[in-house]
């Protein structure tokens, strides 16, 4: 306790030496200006969804469509049937057609095998039918996606990734949006299937709790939904077809949701939605570094298509001024300067402060980042959850979590620099070399 009040001592008698505690201010303006404002706006645009929704009678509605569940699978070898088995057993009255698209099936034959398994069980099924697309060169998502729209007899085109399995009201859930004729897209949560394997998949499980949950809800009900996830998108095939289906190239998720939002101007009808009923459940990395290796590719690829391939169509004359203030705010300033910079910020008390001021100026950036996630914790639990249970297991992993997110953040700085410098989007097994010449990537 003496050398704790000894350092804070220390602290308090450096930062006077150092200009009038330059150092402590020096984060506030990244603070107030990029993130309190983003996270305020989202939980409000949440909490008057759940408002709505309550005071709201449901709806009985008589809308089954036909429907087009395209599943990418590469290397899921057995774990694909898991995938195909949640769509088999979904509460829907309408027509479910499971195109299965095997990337390179020649070398994934244990996929493929594992595919054809269940063609004796889909029988069983009324109103399923499985269809299995074998390539045999490696196209790489895109190209498989692009094949599943072609072969889709579905008005309503499903895009999902062969490691992610369904609740079985899913489809009811988020086929029953597309009753609006300006519903272009939707999505709903993504849960971490494997979370309780190791500390990596509890930390990525809070992740996905506080972002593809909470943050996903509250911005696509402000009407500025940042990315329909390339793991888990719906949307309705016949304005798909419209925008060409998807492009060429890594971070295809992205790119789509760009091009949907680029009609905004000339059709400002159109929306995107996040249905809460409509739950996924994916695989995550299980280990730190296969962690750093996703997000390398991840974070790169924001640089990538907000530098590169959206640069011209990144303006309120196309978007609307609502989406272009957002896509600013949240993608270039939050996404792209804020790791920077964290990065410099850190790097510079070090190098100006002595160490027992730099320790304690962390710790006290720690415990902000703490309280503040912990506040959406905790609100999380009590508003927008729908397996408290389940989810509070995560209380034993918060205090680690602001660690993680500073490492993530300096991370996500690398692979950008790595992006600007490598190209690091030519290095990706989503999209080969060959596709992404031909695509002139």
């Amino acid at each position: 306790m003496e050398s704790l009040n000894q350092a804070w001592y220390l602290f308090q008698a450096t930062l006077s030496h150092y200009q009038d505690f330059q150092y402590a201010f020096m984060l506030i303006p990244f603070v107030l200006f990029f993130e309190l404002p983003l996270y305020f706006l989202n939980w409000m645009s949440a909490f008057r969804y759940l408002i709505k929704n309550a005071i709201e009678a449901p709806l009985t509605l008589h809308y089954f469509p036909h429907v087009t569940c395209a599943i990418t699978c590469y290397a899921e070898g057995k774990a694909v049937q898991s995938t195909v088995i949640s769509l088999l057993e979904q509460v829907y009255s309408g027509h479910i057609e499971i195109i299965a698209i095997v990337d390179e099936a020649k070398r994934n034959q244990a996929t493929y095998q594992a595919l054809v398994e269940l063609i004796s069980l889909v029988s069983r099924y009324p109103k399923r039918s499985l269809v299995i697309i074998p390539k045999f060169q490696r196209g790489g998502r895109v190209s498989s996606l692009n094949a599943g729209l072609n072969r889709a007899r579905g008005e309503i085109f499903f895009a999902l990734d062969g490691d992610t399995s369904f609740d079985n009201q899913m489809v009811h859930h988020a086929a029953a949006h597309f009753r609006k004729p300006d519903m272009v897209a939707v999505t709903g949560p993504m849960r971490v299937r494997n979370a309780a394997k190791t500390i990596m998949t509890r930390l990525q499980s809070l992740e996905y709790m506080l972002t593809m949950q909470v943050g996903k809800l509250g911005f696509a009900n402000l009407g500025v939904i940042n990315n329909v996830p390339g793991a888990f998108g719906i949307f309705r095939k016949s304005f798909l077809q419209q925008v060409g289906g998807w492009n060429t190239g890594t971070a295809e998720d992205l790119d789509l949701t760009l091009r949907i939002k680029q009609y905004y101007k000339r059709y400002p009808h159109l929306q995107i939605e996040f249905e809460p009923g409509a739950v996924s459940h994916t695989d995550v990395p299980e280990s730190f570094m296969d962690f750093l290796k996703q997000r390398l590719r991840w974070d790169g690829d924001l640089w990538y298509i907000y530098s590169n391939k959206h640069k011209l169509g990144i303006s309120a004359s196309m978007m609307g001024w609502k989406n272009f203030i957002f896509l600013f705010w949240y993608g270039i300033l939050f996404q792209i300067v804020m790791p920077f910079s964290i990065v410099i910020y850190t790097i510079y008390i070090a190098v100006k402060l002595p160490f027992h001021a730099f320790l304690l100026s962390m710790i006290l950036v720690y415990t902000f980042y703490f309280c503040l996630i912990a506040i959406q914790y905790f609100l999380y639990l009590l508003f927008i959850t729908d397996r408290r249970k389940e989810d509070c297991n995560a209380i034993f992993i918060l205090p680690v979590y602001p660690v993680f997110q500073f490492i993530s953040r300096v991370w996500s700085a690398l692979a950008i620099l790595n992006q600007i410098i490598n190209k690091g989007h030519l290095d990706s097994a989503m999209a080969p070399l060959w596709v992404l010449r031909k695509g002139k990537q």
